[in-house]
C-alpha cells in the first residue's frame, strides 16, 4: 500500500516502515525494514538485539510505523524536527541530529546532539520572502505537529469508545 502511494505522488525513494519496541525505547530495539526480507534474514545479534531495550525488559509487542525520510540537515548531519504542545499550542521544540545515521535511520541513538528550534519569530508574512529562514521553517512545523495532532484526536475519537464527543 506504501508503495502504491509512493508511485501516485512521484515519491522517488524506496518506502520503507520503522518497527520498534512498545515498551519505551530509549533508542533501542528499533530497525528499518525496506522488505519482509530484512526480517527473515536477521541474523541472531540482530535478533537479540531486537528482543530486548532498555534495563534488560524483554520486547513482546512491537509497533510498525510508515517511515518518513529525513531530509533536514545541519552542517551536514541528519537532523528531525521535534516540536511540543501543550493542548493546542506549540509550546518549544528542538532538532535532533545525528552525523553517523542516514535520511531513513532512527536518530534517537548513542552519538545524536540536540539543536534548539528558533522562537525568534512565528510570523509568516513578516518573511514571506524568504521561506527557508528559521523563523519561518519553525512556524512551517508548528503547522504540520497542530494537523498531526488534529489527526490523532480524529483517530481516537473514531477508535476508542471511551472518548466521547461534544453534542
Amino acid at each position: 500500500m506504501i508503495e502504491k502511494k509512493y508511485r501516485q505522488y512521484g515519491v522517488k525513494e524506496d518506502p520503507f516502515v520503522i518497527v520498534k519496541a512498545d515498551s519505551g525505547t530509549y533508542g533501542m530495539g528499533i530497525m528499518t525494514v525496506k522488505s519482509g526480507e530484512d526480517i527473515h534474514s536477521l541474523n541472531r545479534k540482530q535478533r537479540n538485539k531486537m528482543a530486548v531495550v532498555k534495563e534488560g525488559l524483554q520486547v513482546s509487542n512491537v509497533l510498525v510505523q510508515e517511515g518518513v525520510y529525513t531530509f533536514e540537515t545541519i552542517n551536514q548531519a541528519v537532523a528531525e524536527p521535534v516540536v511540543y504542545m501543550i493542548d493546542h499550542y506549540v509550546v518549544g521544540g528542538f532538532y535532533r541530529v545525528h552525523t553517523g545515521r542516514g535520511i531513513d535511520e532512527n536518530l534517537n541513538a548513542p552519538g545524536m546532539h540536540f539543536v534548539p528550534l528558533a522562537f525568534e519569530s512565528t510570523c509568516l508574512e513578516a518573511n514571506a520572502a524568504r521561506p527557508n529562514i528559521i523563523p519561518n521553517r519553525f512556524y512551517a512545523y508548528g503547522v504540520v505537529a497542530r494537523l498531526a495532532l488534529l489527526a490523532a484526536a480524529l483517530e481516537l475519537e473514531q477508535t476508542d469508545p471511551a472518548v466521547q464527543t461534544k453534542p
